[in-house]
């Protein structure tokens, strides 16, 4: 049984930091390709940051690009969310996602409440 655990969050001010973990199991880690999504109150869920299977590219929505670092630990199973410069835009629940289209998986963790606020 895949599982998708975040931590991490929390309430921090405005211009702060917070790193986001996502801990995988029931998967071969290293064969995936991982994102991390945010939903804000009131909106719609949206992309934030990907990384391939090594962790040798990455992409990023362009309204964090230069502030989110998205890297992946293949050895614990886990991928992680530096969040810099943070603005009270950033302020929704984080999730962390994965799977395969030409297999039909999708998984999704519960995710993590991000409040950025003074």
């Amino acid at each position: 049984q895949v599982q998708l655990v975040e931590s991490g969050g929390g309430l921090v001010q405005p211009g702060g930091s917070l790193r986001l973990s996502c801990a995988a199991s029931g998967l071969i880690f290293s064969s995936y390709v991982f994102y991390w999504y945010r939903q804000a109150p009131g909106k719609e869920r949206e992309f934030v940051a990907t990384i391939t299977t090594t962790g040798d590219s990455t992409k990023y929505v362009d309204s964090v690009k230069g502030r989110f670092t998205i890297s992946r630990d293949n050895a614990k199973n886990t991928v992680y969310l530096q969040m810099n410069s943070l603005k009270p835009e950033d302020t929704a629940v984080y999730y962390c996602n994965t799977g395969s289209s030409l297999y039909g998986m999708d998984y999704w963790g519960k995710g993590t409440l991000v409040t950025v606020s003074s």
